[in-house]
């Protein structure tokens, strides 16, 4: 059991059936009345954010998510099928588990798998990328104004921005986080 007190960002417990990651949190000692706990949380499964104060003597129970590395093996339909690299056992999840930035990933990157009590909820990409550009325009020469970009196609379908000078057939190292073209490889 935790309590509201020994609270520090990132840590995770349980609220009323759901489970609560601190993301911030302010211990409060007023010049007139009891301490407390000021606290801005995330529920890991919804993503929702809320703000709430607390008794520092306020008892949770400690919440355990599971990360595994696992490798994206392929697609059908909806599901979307990660392979456990120890086992070789196939995990199926559908595509409302997955995050926007996973339209970066394509089959054989390693990726996180994020589980609580043995249930998937959220995965996470890895945080860069290499991916080849399939389709972009060509540059027009003489355009040499400062942070000139245009949209380019990766292999997995997703567009993105990057500068005049980059080719089709260019390999690109991608932020996953933000989408941000970083360099050509």
């Amino acid at each position: 059991m935790l309590s509201a007190g020994d609270f520090r960002n990132g840590l995770t417990f349980e609220m009323d059936g759901q489970v609560m990651q601190v993301v911030e949190f302010q211990h409060v000692k007023p010049g007139k009345g009891a301490a407390f706990v000021r606290t801005k949380m995330r529920n890991v499964i919804t993503g929702a954010v809320i703000e709430t104060s607390f008794n520092p003597t306020a008892k949770f129970p400690s919440a355990t998510v599971e990360k595994k590395d696992m490798e994206y093996s392929y697609s059908d339909g909806d599901l979307y099928y990660f392979m456990d690299m120890q086992t070789f056992d196939q995990v199926p999840l559908n595509s409302d588990k997955l995050p926007d930035s996973f339209k970066f990933v394509k089959e054989g990157h390693q990726c996180r798998l994020l589980s609580y009590k043995g249930s998937v909820f959220s995965v996470e990409p890895p945080m860069f990328v290499e991916l080849e550009i399939t389709e972009t325009e060509p540059g027009v020469k003489g355009n040499t104004a400062t942070n000139v970009t245009k949209n380019a196609t990766v292999e997995t379908g997703a567009v993105i921005r990057v500068p005049i000078f980059v080719n089709e057939g260019d390999v690109v190292k991608i932020d996953t986080r933000t989408g941000e073209y970083l360099e050509r490889v």
